[in-house]
């Protein structure tokens, strides 16, 4: 059965005037407005198996009927078969493995259950809700649904391996928590009948193909007490979610795509900050009001209006940075809505991110400012807006963080503000790229050697390695690889891990680099968060400045090598921003194709990288200094699609050879940052070397390589889709106003060169010429 949708109703286009209206005089930020239509519900009845206690639980919770995608994958796993959900936001995708899940733990007293999710917000949001639907029905009393990860105190998670039923955790304590010491878990193994992985989607790159043989180590240990758990995954709206979800879990998974969820109308507004005359940027460039400044003022705006707002920032300093300015703001119009606006964002300590999530959830907080940490799953309700400041980096999380709006059903507004960015502008001038856009399938490849040999070694940990499981993941050559190294032998039962391994401590799930980097106040000794160790020299190096909670540290001294950074409060008109310098060599040629003057290649690389100093900027965007240092090589091998030209085919194309550096960085900046076009990354996954004369090809030559160990699958997808990539990249750069190149076409903000030479003009006819030596995209062959 179904009901009708609410018809559209004008409100996010309203909210959108009353934002305009507080534009500067003379300002046309908007680039296009598109109006969604609402969703009407569509119901199922409950299934009969379900629990009654249960059912009757729900219902009193204000649930009378499920909807229909709720039901299907219901049916899917209580039937036994691996099933994902993949519908939008707030479609309620915790009702469909709650109703089998507790349904199966009502029904057997040992039965357990386990539950995954990408971020701690999330989990703890899932386990307030399972909690009151437990209390609520006396079948579901011995449950005792409860967390156990990094958070959890250590005699609380001795009570939680003895008595939780349905426990609540992440991947990362999956690994180094409960499968390293799988025999004090073996009765929960053992009994174990469901597992649920939320937001499955959020599983890419390096992150997600260690993600995916985890679930491959728990299902071998599963089989080794007798039990065969149901997968039940919960995914965003994305490409092929069955195959992308058979991937991950390495077994066959039912789909259900058809969402039965009531939607409201949506106002979606691309918005582009203008250009800002009295401020030039590197070598005179002009430059944009940055994206994190124009989504404070908006969402100053919305907040004046009365609307509940969220605000997406791609970094964690955004995030600070756009919540402070939202309080300045407001400050000068009602000091009291200026206590109502925070920064949401990982880092914090526990008791920091529970703290803003209860006032998030309770409306204490109107406006908040956040990194992706917010984007999963955590129920908020009543949202009228939401605003993206900056592209995520995929479509999907696009459409998953706009639909944090209008989770009552009411009409909403979703903002997307442009960075200075190519990838941010050509979007905003081409929104049938976003908005009529398919969304992407999931990258990952757990072949990879840098990500499946400490897997192994992990594995081989909690149980021997047989012969046939090695030969099942064609694994032979690099368990060789690691024998040679002394870390695991072969014996005639197996591949036995040496006494002196310990590889579940040394694998970062998450495809960090290095230790983590403990960030202390050295006044006060407190700890204010950690970073990656990989990224700590571009972000906490001598004398950057680090955000915390709206207050400003200044970084004295970074020790790598015993994972600390020593920071003191201060509050600097500048902020920083790292410079880096990076070679790169050809290990292994993968795939080449000649086209004439145009060689393509897909190619194995080793790429050294430096930081070497940072710029200080002011507010407005201005260049005050650059500052030098000298911080440790880091060394990476990885893999990188490239091309080489030929001399005459530039000289040929207009640009002669004095042009040629400028030409081609100008066209591996702007590369490097629309290829999220084509990829599930994001521009900080990624990197590029150009050189006139390449010691290893002897021509012109641009590589884009993966920023992660061995590759992360980004390469390989920008090698496949070369010619919409670069199409895409020559477009974005010939339709930028600015004359002579900006950060919105070819500058970037890593660059070591300090974005010099740039050649735009250069760059397009490059591309032109590249382009037109390629073959034509229909006789192409991949």
């Amino acid at each position: 059965m179904s009901t009708p949708a609410d018809p559209a109703d004008s409100f996010g286009r309203t909210l959108l005037g009353r934002v305009l209206a507080g534009t500067p005089r003379g300002e046309d930020p908007l680039t296009h407005v598109a109006e969604l239509p609402g969703r009407a519900t569509q119901f199922a009845q409950w299934p009969l198996w379900a629990d009654p206690d249960l059912v009757d639980g729900l219902r009193e919770n204000g649930i009378p009927l499920p909807w229909t995608h709720q039901a299907e994958a219901a049916e899917h796993a209580a039937a036994g078969r691996n099933v994902v959900v993949a519908t939008g936001t707030a479609s309620g995708k915790s009702l469909a493995y709650q109703l089998p899940v507790l349904t199966s733990l009502a029904a057997d007293p040992r039965a357990t259950a386990l539950y995954l999710s990408p971020t701690k917000a999330l989990g703890a949001d899932q386990i307030r809700a399972t909690v009151a639907l437990c209390d609520a029905a006396d079948s579901l009393a011995t449950v005792h649904p409860n967390a156990f990860d990094g958070d959890t105190p250590l005699e609380v998670r001795q009570w939680v391996r003895a008595n939780s039923r349905w426990v609540f955790t992440n991947p990362d304590m999956l690994h180094i928590g409960m499968l390293r010491s799988h025999q004090r878990w073996a009765h929960f193994f053992r009994n174990l009948r469901y597992v649920v992985v939320d937001e499955c989607h959020s599983y890419r790159g390096v992150f997600g193909s260690n993600v995916a043989l985890v679930l491959r180590r728990l299902r071998r240990l599963c089989r080794r007490y007798a039990a065969d758990p149901v997968f039940i995954l919960a995914s965003a709206t994305t490409a092929d979610p069955g195959a992308a979800a058979s991937r991950l879990i390495g077994a066959p998974c039912e789909q259900v795509t058809s969402d039965g969820s009531p939607s409201g109308p949506r106002t979606v507004a691309l918005w582009e900050p203008p250009l800002l005359t009295e401020v030039s940027g590197e070598n005179g460039a002009p430059v944009r009001r940055a994206a994190g400044t124009e989504a404070a003022r908006i969402m100053a705006d919305l907040m004046i209006e009365g609307a509940r707002t969220l605000t997406f920032v791609r970094s964690r300093r955004g995030a600070e940075l756009t919540a402070m300015g939202a309080k300045r703001l407001l400050t000068e119009v009602d000091p009291d809505l200026a206590g109502r606006v925070a920064a949401y964002r990982a880092g914090y300590l526990a008791e920091d991110r529970r703290e803003l999530e209860t006032a998030l959830s309770d409306g204490t907080l109107l406006g908040v400012a956040t990194t992706n940490a917010l984007e999963l799953g955590v129920d908020i309700a009543g949202l009228d807006a939401v605003v993206v400041a900056g592209f995520p980096g995929t479509v999907a999380s696009f459409w998953q963080q706009a639909g944090r709006s209008g989770r009552r059903g009411q009409g909403s507004l979703v903002v997307l503000v442009a960075r200075d960015d190519p990838l941010d502008t050509y979007l905003v001038h081409h929104p049938a790229a976003l908005l009529d856009k398919p969304v992407e399938a999931t990258v990952t490849d757990p072949s990879n050697p840098y990500v499946l040999g400490p897997q192994l070694l992990c594995a081989a940990m909690e149980l021997p390695l047989s012969d046939a499981e090695v030969e099942e993941l064609g694994a032979l050559e690099v368990l060789t690889g690691l024998a040679a190294q002394g870390l695991i032998r072969r014996r005639a039962h197996g591949w036995f891990v040496t006494a002196d391994s310990n590889p579940h401590a040394s694998v970062d799930i998450r495809g960090g680099i290095g230790m983590q980097v403990a960030i202390v106040d050295a006044d006060s000794g407190r700890m204010l968060g950690t970073v990656d160790g990989g990224r700590a020299p571009a972000t906490v190096h001598p004398g950057a400045v680090h955000l915390h909670q709206g207050g400003s540290f200044v970084v004295d001294t970074l020790d790598l090598e015993n994972g600390l950074a020593l920071v003191h409060e201060e509050t600097p008109e500048w902020t920083t921003s790292a410079r880096e310098n990076t070679d790169i060599t050809v290990a292994a040629e993968l795939d080449r194709r000649d086209h004439g003057p145009v060689t393509v290649g897909l190619v194995e690389v080793d790429v050294t990288h430096q930081v070497v100093g940072y710029l200080r900027r002011l507010p407005s965007g201005e260049v005050l200094d650059a500052v030098e240092l000298d911080m440790p090589a880091q060394r990476l091998h990885t893999r990188a699609v490239m091309y080489t030209v030929t001399p005459e085919l530039m000289e040929g194309a207009g640009i002669s050879a004095d042009r040629f550096p400028g030409a081609l960085h100008a066209a591996e900046h702007a590369a490097i940052g629309l290829l999220p076009l084509v990829a599930t990354c994001d521009r900080g996954d990624i990197g590029g070397v150009s050189t006139a004369l390449h010691t290893d090809t002897g021509l012109p030559t641009v590589f884009v390589y993966d920023g992660h160990q061995g590759g992360a699958g980004f390469a390989d997808r920008g090698h496949a889709e070369l010619e919409p990539w670069l199409r895409a990249t020559r477009d974005a750069i010939a339709a930028c106003e600015c004359v002579a190149g900006c950060p919105s076409c070819v500058q970037s903000p890593k660059c070591g060169n300090g974005n010099n030479p740039l050649d735009k003009d250069g760059a397009v006819r490059l591309l032109s010429a590249v382009l037109d030596a390629l073959p034509a995209p229909a006789a192409r062959i991949e």
